[in-house]
């Protein structure tokens, strides 16, 4: 990764994080941002729901919330890229401040609330795209919804024309009670509810669920036995849960953890649910990348992607390059010719010694 890159972020890093961040999506907007030299590596190439990724390195939401800077990102090199979580209403969120830096840790925390400008104007962007690459779209609910299975349909019906996939994420800490959405009874209608809204509307989007990397085993065999009902699954979201050894003084704020201390809890989680459904469902795995190592350990959990958002805050934009071209050098000289042969390699060693699928 070169100094130049991480010298870019360095100005940023003296800026309260979501000053800087707005900062960024502006610059990004603007066109100052960095293009992608070369081609993808062909090891690198796969296809999912009937879908070409060129790399299976994409932006995670909550960095694009609002889809402002989506076709940036896919200039920078990534393979995909997810915009979002988006709610039907406009809200603001939660009060500031609520990023919270963990530099120590390589870590960040927030709780920001499903902030989102909402269906409409999101919408309205969407449509002007070129579509030059592929898109995501994560769906929020609002906060004071009377029925937020409602504003997923909604969110399906408004954005899924002009996303490649859609993602329910009823897995984000920040929004009281969301995160009951991933029980099994509730799961079962909300999975109904989004097949049927999407036959309503003829529309053949791929719908995907992300769930949270805090799920017990009860909870992930839960979502393991209603997970054919989408058509993928993201692994996962921020945790509740401070890992041991987090040092830095920000570490007691509240919020969602993400970056590096995810990172075990995440792939483990992952390596589970593939064991769990047999490999039948794709997987994304997120949660703690910041090398091609990572990005290949998730790949041997279970994961057919892999997604990744605050490492770029403290590597800056070279990592994008660095984490394509690494990860296809891992995937040749651990003898691999495609990405896909690789995928689920190590899951049972993964999802731990003393762990066993329940009967």
């Amino acid at each position: 990764m070169s100094m130049l890159s991480k010298l870019a972020v360095l100005p940023l890093r003296l800026l309260p994080p979501e000053a800087a961040h707005n900062l960024t999506v502006r610059a990004l907007r603007a066109g100052l941002y960095p293009r992608m030299r070369g081609r993808f590596d062909r090891t690198l190439k796969t296809r999912l729901w009937d879908l070409d990724f060129h790399s299976p390195i994409g932006l995670a939401a909550g960095f694009d919330k609002n889809a402002e800077a989506a076709d940036a990102m896919l200039a920078m090199g990534f393979g995909f890229v997810e915009v979002g979580s988006v709610t039907p209403r406009p809200q603001p969120g939660n009060p500031r401040p609520r990023i919270f830096r963990l530099p120590e840790d390589r870590a960040v925390i927030n709780r920001m609330g499903f902030n989102s400008d909402g269906h409409a104007v999101v919408e309205a962007r969407l449509r002007r795209r070129l579509r030059r690459g592929l898109l995501g779209v994560n769906l929020g609910a609002n906060k004071d919804s009377s029925d937020r299975m409602e504003d997923y349909v909604q969110g399906l019906r408004h954005l899924g024309p002009y996303a490649d996939y859609v993602v329910v994420n009823v897995s984000s800490p920040n929004t009281p009670g969301l995160r009951d959405l991933q029980k099994g009874d509730n799961l079962e209608l909300l999975a109904g509810r989004m097949s049927a809204a999407r036959d309503e509307a003829g529309l053949a989007v791929p719908v995907l669920l992300k769930i949270a990397p805090d799920l017990d085993e009860e909870g992930l065999a839960a979502v393991a036995a209603s997970a054919r009902r989408f058509d993928g699954v993201i692994v996962g979201n921020t945790t509740l849960s401070r890992p041991e050894g987090l040092v830095s003084p920000r570490a007691g704020e509240q919020g969602g953890l993400s970056g590096k201390p995810l990172f075990p809890l995440s792939t483990r989680v992952l390596a589970r649910l593939y064991c769990l459904t047999g490999g039948a469902v794709p997987l994304i795995g997120t949660g703690g990348i910041a090398s091609a190592e990572d990005a290949y350990m998730k790949i041997m959990a279970g994961a057919s992607l892999v997604q990744l958002y605050t490492a770029l805050i403290y590597e800056g934009p070279g990592l994008i390059g660095a984490l394509n071209q690494g990860l296809a050098d891992l995937l040749r000289r651990r003898g691999y010719s495609h990405l896909s042969d690789a995928v689920g390699a190590r899951a049972e060693e993964i999802a731990g010694a003393d762990w066993r699928p329940p009967s």
